[in-house]
């Protein structure tokens, strides 16, 4: 069953990152700044959920379209793109990283039925972490409801036969790695925002549910990743040593990194 599992993973994710453009868009705003309501030709915007696009906006017209003229008239014969302007992230690319990871997770759990949580939890993160690469925020709407969703999810799980994690353990996590990274906030808040601090508890909990070992994993994996990115960054000139890079998507990428291992292991 692993392969059919896998497949109907990466469909959910294509399907819930296809819903991410307009929420990007909506949250990434600097911070301090109200979420943005209109598209950039100041069209009201409705819902969360859906394509980054304005259908009030005009269309845009193919490469390729022709003017014929018909009795006088010129006429435009090509077809448009499609209804309105883009305003946001489009294209294949939050469909396709969403499925990725799904199907990365659904391979790496199996059956288990914890899988179910970290297939309502990826594309939140994978959110977040669009948002933070583009402003350099962790919206409070996201991170706090993802800080209390991981355990009391995985708490219900914890009731399911078959689980292969602690929930215990996964509440401790949570505590532990967001006391880490306060304490990390508190004597360096330059260096790291208190998003940081609430994305870690939905982390640690994540992460504990497969022990200890998952989690230091994970956390170290994060910082890794940040340090090999503000490295690479610095030898293309592009930054300082004390430039501010936005922590959360490592912080992520590491908490994938170290679930991926921690579920094939279980």
């Amino acid at each position: 069953m692993t392969w059919p599992l896998v497949a109907v993973a990466a469909l959910w994710g294509a399907a819930a990152g296809a819903l991410l453009p307009r929420a990007a868009y909506r949250f990434s705003v600097p911070s301090a700044e109200p979420w943005r309501a209109a598209c950039p030709d100041g069209h009201t915007l409705h819902g969360w959920l859906g394509r980054a696009r304005c259908g009030r906006c005009v269309p845009t017209q193919d490469a390729g379209t022709v003017v014929a003229t018909r009795r006088g008239t010129a006429v435009a014969t090509g077809r448009t793109k499609a209804k309105g302007k883009p305003y946001g992230p489009g294209g294949p690319l939050l469909p396709t990283v969403t499925a990725l990871v799904c199907a990365a997770l659904a391979a790496a759990t199996g059956t288990r039925p914890e899988l179910a949580v970290w297939l309502l939890l990826a594309p939140v993160g994978v959110l977040l972490a669009v948002v933070d690469l583009r402003v350099r925020r962790l919206p409070d709407p996201l991170t706090i409801p993802f800080a209390v969703a991981a355990p009391a999810l995985l708490g219900a799980v914890a009731f399911v036969p078959e689980h292969a994690g602690d929930w215990p353990r996964a509440a401790l996590g949570a505590l532990a790695l967001g006391v880490a990274y306060y304490l990390l906030w508190l004597i360096n808040p330059g260096g790291m925002g208190f998003g940081d601090v609430k994305l870690a508890l939905g982390a640690g909990a994540v992460l504990g549910w497969y022990g200890w070992d998952t989690v230091l994993l994970g956390t170290c994996a994060g910082f890794l990743l940040g340090a090999l990115y503000g490295g690479v960054l610095v030898l293309l000139g592009k930054a300082g040593r004390k430039t501010a890079i936005p922590f959360g998507p490592f912080l992520i990428a590491g908490a994938y990194a170290g679930l991926l291992i921690g579920a094939y292991t279980a």
